[in-house]
């Protein structure tokens, strides 16, 4: 566990601080002495700045979530959660269920980051080979073509152009790379352009699936989450729905509060509420009925998890041929349109 600069750990962090403080809980050590062992056992002079900061809370006031609430980099969701999970006298189990809840949220941000990183690689990878074609080369086979008595004619002249005036403004290119960098970085570190990127995702024609199941994976494992700690299903509904950061799932939950509001069961709200259907609707049915309807919320985050890494293996399995094929048609007709030519040319003298 570190400081991330003043901003909430990450999921991997939340997921082993929130591990190590229910194993505490659960061998019968209070938070206080808890934090007292895990401070002896650190070396990292980040994390016990942290964990200083809630046992000075903790010897003072006794409260747990006060004393993560002074520690600044835990996010507020989490501090909500021990809150309700220290009135309830279940703490432990709090504890444990943010630990898989943001086990999950560390598996779903990988997959996440795998699919986008890769074919962002190999796009970087094909614009960069063919501008150096288009900059470095075809000018080496217009002085070949002028020594010949003979000038590059079609698509090639057309190229040639392209990279001299590259070369020519090769200030301003740089400016627009330096732009879309920072768009960039604004779309993947800051709240409001990870927002924007969602709310685009959502709606876009080849995303809209994807973008639905990583925000119905969040919200089921937020609501098996408050569940387990207590809330009523029409509380939890709004806390998990916070969770998705995806503004059309956002508009489906609160679809389903007002299906409940007017009488609904939780399980047929969110069924109607085109929130989970098919099999995941079923498993709901069946938990309402059983009362255990925060295992069934806990299986079909599962099955959301599995689903995700399944469709993103596939998704690369795809991309990464499709882009390589793409790459070599673009480069064997970058060659081929002066290679022809210049054969023609050769074959005549």
């Amino acid at each position: 566990m570190k400081n991330n600069s003043a901003n909430v750990l990450s999921s991997q962090e939340l997921t082993s601080f929130c591990s190590q403080i229910s194993s505490i809980l659960k061998a019968g050590i209070s938070p206080s002495e808890g934090i007292a062992i895990m401070l002896e056992d650190t070396s990292a002079e980040e994390e016990r700045q942290i964990l200083t900061a809630i046992q000075e809370t903790l010897n003072t006031t006794g409260v747990f979530s006060l004393g993560l609430e002074d520690a600044k980099v835990l996010p507020e969701y989490m501090m909500n959660m021990v809150q309700l999970g220290e009135q309830a006298g279940r703490l432990d189990d709090v504890m444990e269920a943010l630990a898989l809840h943001y086990e999950r949220e560390s598996g779903l941000a990988a997959a996440i980051k795998s699919a986008v990183t890769y074919p962002c690689i190999m796009i970087g990878m094909m614009v960069l080979v063919v501008l150096v074609l288009i900059t470095k080369v075809l000018p080496v086979f217009d002085q070949v073509f002028r020594q010949l008595g003979q000038n590059m004619s079609g698509f090639s002249k057309s190229l040639l152009l392209l990279g001299n005036s590259l070369n020519r403004y090769s200030a301003v290119f740089l400016a627009v790379l330096v732009i879309l960098a920072g768009l960039c970085f604004y779309f993947a570190k800051t709240d409001t352009g990870r927002k924007s990127a969602a709310k685009l995702f959502s709606r876009l024609r080849f995303t809209r699936g994807f973008s639905h199941k990583s925000a119905a994976c969040r919200f089921a494992s937020g609501m098996a989450l408050v569940l387990k700690s207590g809330l009523t299903p029409e509380e939890g509904l709004t806390m998990a729905a916070k969770l998705t950061g995806n503004p059309a799932f956002q508009e489906k939950v609160s679809a389903c509060c007002k299906l409940m509001e007017d009488g609904s069961p939780l399980a047929e709200s969110l069924s109607k509420s085109g929130i989970f259907t098919g099999m995941q609707a079923r498993l709901l049915l069946i938990g309402d009925k059983t009362g255990s309807l925060d295992d069934a919320m806990d299986r079909i985050a599962s099955h959301y998890q599995d689903d995700l890494d399944e469709s993103i293996q596939n998704a690369i399995s795809v991309i990464e041929p499709t882009l390589v094929a793409i790459l070599s048609i673009l480069v064997g007709l970058i060659l081929l349109s002066v290679m022809m030519p210049l054969l023609g040319i050769l074959s005549g003298i």
